[in-house]
């Protein structure tokens, strides 16, 4: 997990205001990899700040993500989730989309997460908590090739639902 880079102050931390790549490691399909701007590195938690990355708008029935939003994320070291705050461009959240994956680590120069294909939503107003993509994560094989780490994922599934009630206050307090 620790590794030094151009954009790091040593022992694997990113420095505030340093660009850093997020790769999102998608096994077995392709990885995705986007800019970023570091606004946090304790050690243990990274946040950064990245516009939508994707090639084009994507309306998932729940939420549209466009160009021009904005999504303040958190990774840790030591958990087994990210969550990802999401914002217009002008500022209006949308919600906290989260990703179920390994722990971050910082590698040659990026901070690389293994997404391990359970995500949940909670919109703005706290009225919609969805499991997503269980389907996905059970088709994933996952659970015969590590069963150890299906049972992580699953519980911070759990966790992170557990974590909604608060609009994830207490965790990113």
């Amino acid at each position: 997990m620790q590794g030094s880079d151009s954009a790091g102050t040593g022992a694997g931390r990113l420095a505030p205001g340093s660009e850093v790549a997020v790769r999102l490691v998608k096994h077995p399909r392709p990885d995705v990899s986007y800019p970023a701007v570091v606004t946090r590195d304790d050690g243990t938690r990274i946040t950064v700040v990245a516009d939508w990355a994707g090639a084009a708008d994507r309306d998932f029935g729940f939420v549209r993500f466009e160009h021009g939003d904005v999504f303040t994320e958190h990774y840790w070291r030591d958990r087994w989730y990210a969550v990802k705050e999401v914002r217009t461009g002008d500022g209006v959240l949308k919600g906290w989309y989260c990703d179920v994956t390994r722990p971050a680590e910082v590698r040659d120069g990026a901070l690389v997460v293994a997404d391990l294909d359970l995500d949940l939503w909670l919109s703005a107003d706290r009225s919609t908590v969805l499991r997503l993509d269980e389907d996905e994560f059970a088709a994933s094989g996952l659970e015969e090739r590590d069963p150890a780490a299906a049972a992580s994922a699953r519980a911070a599934l759990d966790e992170l639902e557990a974590l909604s009630r608060d609009a994830f206050t207490t965790l990113l307090g």
